[in-house]
């Protein structure tokens, strides 16, 4: 069975040569697109569509660019909705979408469906695309869900407080975000790992912030002043590290 090498100058070690379990901790804890690829695989059927309607004359082609418009728009609204219901599941306290894309995409579906039948049917009728895009929503909403349909938060606390939670919170994960995607430029392991479990911190902070919104005035420091420095501190690491690979930068 393969086995991940460690030693004492892995990158993933601390001085005396030890594994970091914190950064192990860390890459396990790491989040996985929620999209991924059931999402993804829906990009194709817009493809064979137009693939299989090209020879079927105009009327065909018309309905079929159509269907593959719909289903194309579908797709990428769902692989947002996921990604959406994501984030909302994580946290303690949260908007509902204000764009229920889940719901859109199963619409969206339907009609690709139905316009594809259309792009392919040799009569006049109507209900047969009618059923195939009833059926094609119903299938996609058993398979993908809902939308979630209200706000979260903690009961006892009033919407203002709810509000300013959300709103802090949403600002420290784009500044997470941005970091996580700067330090990728360095191309260090090492320091990838380290910033990966600075950001587990700082969430695990969020998640505090969310259970209980009367710490938010204690932390606002942390999640608004202090992270946007962290954020260009990593981006100014980034940027010299990856010309100069310089040690001490690193260290620093």
């Amino acid at each position: 069975m393969a086995q991940k090498f460690g030693g004492k100058f892995s990158p993933d070690v601390n001085p005396d040569g030890n594994l970091d379990q914190k950064s192990a901790k860390a890459r396990r804890r790491a989040a996985v697109d929620p999209a991924g690829g059931r999402s993804n695989v829906l990009f194709i059927p817009a493809v064979v569509l137009v693939a299989t309607s090209i020879s079927g004359g105009a009327f065909s082609l018309l309905f079929a660019l159509s269907g593959a418009a719909s289903l194309t728009l579908s797709a990428w609204l769902l692989r947002s909705g996921l990604r959406a219901q994501a984030a909302f599941d994580a946290r303690k306290v949260a908007r509902r979408p204000a764009l229920p894309r889940k719901m859109l995409a199963a619409l969206l579906t339907g009609t690709g469906a139905a316009l594809a039948v259309m792009a392919h049917l040799d009569g006049v009728s109507i209900l047969s695309p009618l059923l195939f895009g009833v059926i094609s929503t119903g299938l996609h909403l058993t398979a993908f869900g809902l939308d979630p349909m209200r706000n979260k938060g903690m009961d006892g606390i009033d919407t203002f407080q709810q509000d300013r939670v959300a709103r802090v919170v949403d600002e420290a994960e784009k500044h997470l975000t941005t970091m996580r995607e700067t330090i990728l430029r360095a191309g260090d392991r090492q320091s990838t790992a380290r910033l990966e479990d600075f950001v587990q911190t700082a969430r695990d902070l969020i998640r505090t912030v969310e259970e209980d919104p009367r710490d938010l005035t204690a932390t606002r420091k942390f999640l608004g002043v202090y992270l946007v420095g962290a954020r260009d501190a990593t981006a100014k690491f980034a940027d010299i590290y990856s010309r100069s690979r310089d040690a001490q930068a690193r260290t620093d």
